[in-house]
């Protein structure tokens, strides 16, 4: 049985939190002992140099994110774990990829467009103190996923965005170079949680409102006891709906303790004692792991060394050789094996051929068209989805044109015979691999 490819980057720029570990930590090292999973594990240290400048803190941080991936149990063995920056194959494909994707696409992105955004409202040029890193992320992020076929990726549903441009990356790379990638699938864990932090709001470092993952015993009763609530008094019963202090209690503990502290709190208990039940609850949980957390701290050579070993095996498995075959395919070639005599005509014939060309356009629906040089022959509907345009195309390759009007237009003075052969054109260049896909 094939297993599935499972992806997840951690970007390396802060200190793990509970919400860290709750929400993707925890279940991910979950999902990592199914038999039915491949799981890619890395620390997108690359990522981390778009917005932290400060190196010792990228080294840090990639230190702590290792250990506490470890600490709570990721078998290096069982999965890939292994550093971006490990894998030149990364950046190469990278470069690959920025050739074919479109800069109306990465116009989109939503941290780009929430840059430009904010420097309008303050008066600013719009790509004021905006990086050439922040207009690429996609890429790159198409890079980390393209280069090992992940087929699912766990994301937010914040990070959708990133993984339908890999799709759409990928599938222009496939159109003209052949068919090299899988195109991904985002995974929105529904019932993954987001934890709360010290005011309320989301944990998040940029609210400054977290708990980290393994701060020393005392430390953590300091800052569960920090969270703010209401002024409720004891004997008053409080809601369980808003409380920061319960939320978080439901995120470790079992459902016939979560129903307890309901009761609890319906009865009227002290923030004071809820603060206490809280925090032993999480302690529980965590000191095994923060003991095995500072172990792995205090030997940072080995775990440099479990993530070296995890990028050599992925590499000599899997990234190195299909980076050989992209390379190839691009033309990036030996050139002692250049056949001269057949390239005028090769080069003839592609620029004759019929093709497809797919394209989102600004209404965020997919597109499709068959052109012939700078005709077009059929021009269709807007699809939802990548994946329905691409069915589409599949059917017309197969003869499959079905009637002008239902999801497609013939083109100015085009007819369906002429479309029906630049159709078997199309096929028969593909078939002897002098057109596209």
């Amino acid at each position: 049985m094939s297993k599935t490819r499972v992806l997840t980057g951690i970007t390396t720029s802060g200190t793990p939190h509970l919400g860290n570990y709750v929400g993707a930590i925890r279940p991910a090292i979950a999902a990592s002992r199914r038999a039915e999973a491949e799981s890619f594990y890395f620390l997108a240290d690359y990522h981390a140099l778009i917005k932290v400048q400060a190196p010792e803190r990228v080294q840090r941080s990639t230190l702590e994110i290792a250990a506490a991936w470890l600490a709570c149990g990721l078998d290096p063995q069982r999965v890939w774990f292994y550093r971006q920056s490990d894998i030149p194959e990364i950046p190469e494909l990278t470069w690959l990829l920025t050739c074919v994707a479109g800069k109306g696409l990465l116009n989109r992105a939503h941290a780009y467009k929430a840059a430009v955004d904010k420097n309008r409202a303050e008066g600013e040029d719009d790509d004021a103190g905006v990086s050439a890193g922040l207009f690429m992320y996609p890429v790159l992020m198409a890079a980390d996923i393209l280069l090992f076929n992940a087929q699912r990726v766990p994301v937010g549903r914040d990070q959708v965005q990133h993984i339908e441009m890999a799709r759409d990356i990928g599938q222009r790379f496939n159109h003209l170079y052949g068919e090299h990638f899988v195109l991904p699938e985002a995974a929105v864990e529904a019932h993954v949680a987001t934890l709360p932090g010290l005011d309320g709001r989301k944990m998040s470092k940029s609210y400054d409102n977290t708990i980290p993952l393994f701060v020393p015993r005392e430390q953590l009763r300091r800052l569960v006891f920090s969270i703010v609530t209401d002024s409720r008094a004891p004997g008053e019963p409080k809601p369980t709906a808003d409380s920061a202090v319960f939320q978080l209690y439901q995120a470790f503990a079992a459902p016939e303790e979560t129903a307890a502290f309901a009761r609890a709190f319906a009865d009227g208990i002290a923030w004071g004692d809820a603060k206490q039940a809280l925090f032993e609850r999480i302690d529980a949980e965590l000191a095994p792991l923060r003991e095995r957390y500072a172990a792995l701290l205090a030997r940072p050579a080995e775990i440099e060394a479990i993530l070296r070993d995890g990028a050599e095996r992925l590499r000599a498995r899997h990234a190195t050789p299909f980076l050989r075959r992209l390379r190839e395919a691009v033309g990036l070639r030996d050139l002692s094996r250049v056949s001269l005599a057949a390239a005028p005509e090769r080069a003839r014939k592609s620029a004759d051929a019929p093709s497809f060309k797919q394209y989102r356009e600004a209404d965020g629906r997919f597109y499709f068209k068959l052109v012939q040089g700078e005709r077009v022959l059929l021009q269709s509907v807007g699809f939802a989805s990548p994946r329905e345009a691409g069915q589409r195309i599949a059917a017309l390759k197969q003869g499959e044109i079905g009637a002008p009007g239902s999801d497609f237009v013939l083109g100015e003075g085009v007819g369906s015979e002429e479309v029906n052969a630049a159709l078997a054109a199309f096929v028969a260049d593909h078939l002897d691999g002098a057109g596209g896909t």
